[in-house]
């Protein structure tokens, strides 16, 4: 299985309230039971708020019963957070269509396409005026999910077939990502145009002729 991408976290705070430079454990429970309680605030608000926008780090942090520095200590800054509720959102919607959330042929890849042009037309559908400044940052953290799934899958296949440079794997990997994300993008723009169906064929045939030398 592949391993969750964990997002960034930043430092901790000391006991004098000062930020440490040194990372937090990402594998320390309370680290993650505080990342997803701020997660789950965040959710919370933007069912009562409808705007991203309009959430503020004071809000999230208090409506997780945590003050601003515990916030401070495990993102960045509010752009870091939404970028990793990002991540966090777009993978569990692929890991109920891909259990083991990684790739294994190209009917999960054909899945994984399927995913994303799904996805983008519910986050858009969604988004209000005042969000959309945050678009460009939600665009790369799902092509990095995206890519992540390709690589992981085009490294398995490579340790079979050692016929691969791992700087073809990664370019290939990069290449398909932002290929099925920016075909996903520009169709949710106008989706009335084709269906979802339509274009995951057409970018699925497309994907598989530039895997081939690959896969």
């Amino acid at each position: 299985m592949l391993k969750r991408h964990e997002c960034r976290f930043v430092g901790f705070v000391t006991p004098e309230g000062a930020m440490s430079n040194m990372p937090v454990n990402l594998d320390d429970p309370r680290v993650k039971r505080t990342r997803q309680l701020l997660l789950q605030s965040f959710m919370d608000l933007l069912e009562q708020k409808k705007s991203i926008y309009s959430i503020s780090v004071q809000d999230i942090a208090s409506h997780a019963t945590v003050n601003r520095a515990t916030f401070y200590a495990h993102f960045q800054d509010k752009y870091a957070f939404l970028e990793c509720w990002m991540s966090d959102k777009f993978r569990k919607i692929v890991e109920m269509r891909l259990p083991d959330y990684t790739l294994t042929g190209t009917g999960d890849l054909r899945t994984l396409i399927q995913v994303t042009f799904e996805f983008l037309a519910r986050l858009r559908k969604y988004m209000t005026p005042g969000d959309v400044q945050f678009e460009p940052m939600f665009e790369v953290a799902i092509q990095k999910e995206i890519e992540r799934l390709l690589l992981r899958w085009l490294r398995e296949k490579e340790r079979v077939q050692a016929s691969v440079a791992e700087e073809m794997i990664e370019t290939t990997a990069e290449v398909i990502s932002w290929g099925i994300f920016g075909s996903a993008v520009q169709w949710s723009r106008n989706p009335g145009q084709r269906t979802a169906e339509a274009m995951t064929r057409d970018v699925l045939a497309v994907a598989t002729t530039v895997l081939e030398p690959v896969i």
